[in-house]
C-alpha cells in the first residue's frame, strides 16, 4: 500500500510525494531505481537521477550527491538540490567528509545538536537542516566513490530501513556512476582516435586541413535545420544522440580511405607531376641546345667553304625561327600543365610537339613531346588522368573496409555505411556503388551537400581556385536540377543559411578565411 501526503512549503502547487508503506513497495521501488540508473549512461543525467530517486524513496526533501576526488582528496558536490553553487570539502571533514573517509553511515536525528554537523551552508541558503542521513556510495572493490546526503525526512527521523534502502542503493548508485565513467572514457578514447585519424589523413593531404571538421558541423548543421523545419520527404525527421553520434563519426571518418591512396595522387596540382614538367623542360632546353649546335657546324662549314655572307645571314633566321617554334610548344605546354580548360589550338600545337625531334645524347631522334605527356596535358577538366581519379575515388572503398573492421557498438554501427555513401548521386551517377535514390538514406545524403560545398568554399586547394559562397550554393542547385543532389535538402541548406548557423557568422561573397568563414 501506499499513501500520499502534501510536500512541504516551497514545493511546486500541488505537488504530492508518494510514500511507500511497506518495505516490500520499498524494495521494488527500489529495484525499479537501479534498473533505471544501470540504464542511464550520460553521467550528470545519472547523477540528477540518483539524488532525486534517492530524495524519494526515503521520503526526504532534498538531498546532495558527493563524488570522492581523490587526486585532491576531496568531496565535491556535483549535485546539491537547492544550493547554486559547488560545494567542496576536505575528506574527513564534515559529515560527508567523514562518511567518505570511514565508510560508514551517519543518521542524525538532529542535525544541530552534533558537533560534527556544519551549518554554513544552511546560513548561506537561508535551509535549516532538521535531519541527516548520509551513507557512502561502494563500488564492487569496496572503495567509496561518492556519497549520499539527504535531508529531512517528511514524516519524523530517518529510521532503520531508509539506512539499509539508502546503502543499497547507494552501492547500485556506484556500480551505476563507475558505468557511466567508464562509459566516458571509453567515448573520450574513441574520440582521440577519431582525432587522431583526422590528423593521419590531414598529414597525406595538407591541403585539405580541416575539411573533415568542416564537413562534420556542416552535416549536422544541416541535421538541426531538418529537425526544426523538415522537407516535403522527411517530414518530422528526428536523430537520436546515438544518431548524431554516428552521423558525426562518419562525417569526420569520410576521407579516411585516402591513405590507401597514393601522395602525389591525392596533392596532384596540375596535370603534370612536377618531376615530369622539369623533365619536359629540360628535353626543350637539350633539344635547343642542339639545334645551337648543329646550327654553328653548318655556319662553320659555310665558312669554310666561303659561302655568301646572306646564306649565312639565312641560317641564322631559320635558327630562330626553329628555336622560336620550339618555345611556342613549350609555352603551350606549360599554360595546358595548368587545371584549366585548353584554348582553341592548344591541342594541335602539342601534337606538333610530337613531331618535332631532336638528337639525344645517343644519336636517335626523340620527339618533344611523349604521347604520355600529351595525353596528360589533353585532360579537358582538373588534373587527373582517368586512371588517376578512379584512384582517388578508391578512397571510398578504403574508408569503408577500414571502418568496417572496427567493432562498432550498436548505436554506432551505422558509421562505416554512411561514410560509404558520400560521393553516390541520386541520379545513380555517383560512386563507388552507382546507387539508385531509393538505397540512399538522408545521412549521406545531408553529409554530400556539405562535402560538395566545402571542397568549392574551401581556399587552402592549390589546385583550384577558391569558389564564392553564392556560387557554391548555385552549383549546389545545379547538381540537385540534375537530379544528383537531394533538391529539399539542397533548398533547406540554402534557405536556412546553414553555413552562417554553423560558422556563426555572416558570409559576404568571395570572402573566406581558412577554415571558417
Amino acid at each position: 500500500m501506499k499513501r500520499r501526503i502534501k510536500l512541504p512549503a516551497g514545493a511546486p502547487s500541488g505537488a504530492f510525494s508518494v510514500l511507500y508503506a511497506d518495505k516490500a513497495d520499498r524494495l521494488r521501488a527500489l529495484l525499479e531505481i537501479a534498473k533505471a540508473l544501470n540504464e542511464e549512461r550520460e553521467l550528470d543525467r545519472l547523477l540528477q537521477r540518483i539524488v532525486s530517486e534517492a530524495a524519494r524513496v526515503v521520503d526526504a526533501d532534498r538531498g546532495t550527491l558527493f563524488l570522492v576526488d581523490n587526486d585532491t582528496n576531496t568531496l565535491w558536490s556535483k549535485i546539491a538540490q537547492g544550493v547554486g553553487g559547488e560545494i567542496r570539502i576536505p575528506r574527513g571533514q564534515g559529515i560527508a567528509g567523514l562518511v567518505a573517509e570511514s565508510g560508514t553511515l551517519v543518521n542524525l536525528p538532529d542535525a544541530y545538536a552534533d558537533p560534527r554537523f556544519n551549518p554554513a551552508v544552511d546560513h548561506e541558503t537561508g535551509y535549516h537542516t532538521q535531519t541527516l542521513l548520509c551513507v557512502p556510495m561502494n563500488n564492487s572493490r569496496g572503495d567509496v566513490v561518492g556519497v549520499l546526503q539527504l535531508l529531512n525526512k517528511f514524516d519524523g527521523v530517518f529510521d532503520y530501513d531508509d539506512e539499509e534502502l539508502l546503502m543499497a542503493l547507494g552501492g547500485q548508485a556506484a556500480s551505476a556512476v563507475e558505468n557511466a565513467l567508464l562509459h566516458d572514457e571509453i567515448t573520450q578514447l574513441f574520440e582521440g582516435f577519431v582525432n587522431a585519424s583526422v590528423v593521419a589523413i590531414e598529414a597525406r593531404d595538407p591541403s585539405t586541413a580541416g575539411h573533415s571538421a568542416r564537413v562534420a558541423k556542416l552535416t549536422l548543421g544541416l541535421c538541426d535545420v531538418v529537425e526544426l523545419h523538415g522537407t516535403p520527404s522527411w517530414q518530422r525527421q528526428k536523430f537520436l544522440p546515438a544518431q548524431r553520434m554516428e552521423l558525426r563519426y562518419a562525417a569526420l571518418l569520410h576521407d579516411f580511405g585516402k591513405v590507401g591512396v597514393r601522395e602525389d595522387v591525392l596533392v596532384k596540382a596540375n596535370k603534370l607531376y612536377p618531376r615530369q614538367l622539369e623533365l619536359v623542360r629540360m628535353r626543350f632546353a637539350l633539344a635547343k641546345k642542339s639545334l645551337e649546335v648543329e646550327h654553328l657546324q653548318d655556319c662553320v662549314a659555310l665558312l669554310k667553304a666561303s659561302a655568301a655572307p646572306d646564306l649565312i645571314a639565312q641560317q641564322d633566321v631559320d635558327f630562330a625561327i626553329k628555336v622560336a617554334e620550339i618555345d611556342a610548344v613549350l609555352g603551350i605546354a606549360e599554360a595546358a600543365n595548368y587545371p584549366t580548360v585548353l584554348q582553341a589550338g592548344s591541342f594541335e600545337a602539342l601534337q606538333r610537339g610530337a613531331a618535332m625531334q631532336f638528337p639525344a645524347p645517343d644519336g636517335t631522334r626523340q620527339p618533344l613531346l611523349t604521347s604520355a605527356e600529351i595525353e596528360m596535358l589533353s585532360i579537358p577538366r582538373g588534373t587527373l588522368s582517368a586512371e588517376e581519379r578512379r584512384e582517388i575515388e578508391s578512397h571510398v572503398s578504403h574508408t569503408f573496409n577500414f571502418l568496417s573492421q572496427i567493432p562498432w557498438s550498436r548505436g554506432l554501427r551505422r558509421v562505416p555505411e554512411i561514410a560509404h555513401g558520400h560521393h553516390e548521386k541520386l541520379n545513380g551517377g555517383g560512386y563507388p556503388l552507382g546507387l539508385p535514390a531509393t538505397q540512399i538514406a538522408i545521412e549521406p545524403r545531408m553529409m554530400a551537400i556539405a562535402d560538395i560545398y566545402d571542397a568549392l568554399t574551401a581556399s587552402d586547394r592549390p589546385y583550384k581556385k577558391v569558389v564564392p559562397h553564392i556560387n557554391a550554393l548555385r552549383i549546389l542547385g545545379d547538381e540537385a536540377e540534375c537530379g544528383a543532389l537531394d533538391g529539399e535538402l539542397v533548398e533547406l541548406f540554402c534557405q536556412a543559411r546553414v553555413p552562417e548557423l554553423v560558422f556563426g557568422t555572416a558570409i559576404t561573397e568571395g570572402r573566406r578565411i581558412s577554415g571558417v568563414f
